[in-house]
């Protein structure tokens, strides 16, 4: 029998409050998705302005970090041609997404969800996903 940890829904707001201020005080508003540890979705908010088009886009890179258990951004650089992970994002139906603005949650050394943003520039997704985490881990 396996005990798994995850995030609960309190969890989640912290990590979308940290994320939404980050995005607040960059001028940019964001799609902000929240997972479990198997990339399942648990809070998602899109900011007045968020992109329709990104909604899909920062579920998908929680759901990557969460579920392949890495940051969006190291599938990115491993997915160029001659490199290991080459094509990589085609794999799970498109889902896989190697685009910075995804990050895993981890808490003890183990992946408890995942956090992704999109509408930005990947910087200042990435930018926004990391406040969201380090919002989460002051309030531990």
């Amino acid at each position: 029998m396996l005990t798994i940890k995850r995030l609960d829904q309190s969890d989640a707001q912290l990590l979308i409050a940290g994320a939404r201020a980050k995005a607040v005080e960059i001028g940019v508003p964001m799609c902000i998705a929240i997972t479990d540890e198997s990339g399942q979705l648990i809070a998602f908010e899109r900011m007045d302005g968020g992109k329709v088009t990104s909604t899909t886009i920062a579920i998908d890179k929680a759901f990557t970090a969460a579920a392949a258990r890495k940051a969006t951004h190291e599938y990115g650089e491993a997915s160029q041609p001659g490199k290991p992970a080459f094509g990589i994002h085609s794999a799970i139906s498109g889902r896989l997404m190697i685009v910075g603005g995804g990050l895993p949650v981890i808490v003890d050394g183990d992946v408890v969800g995942g956090i992704g943003l999109s509408s930005g520039t990947p910087a200042q997704d990435m930018q926004c996903a990391q406040a969201g985490l380090d919002h989460f881990f002051a309030a531990l």
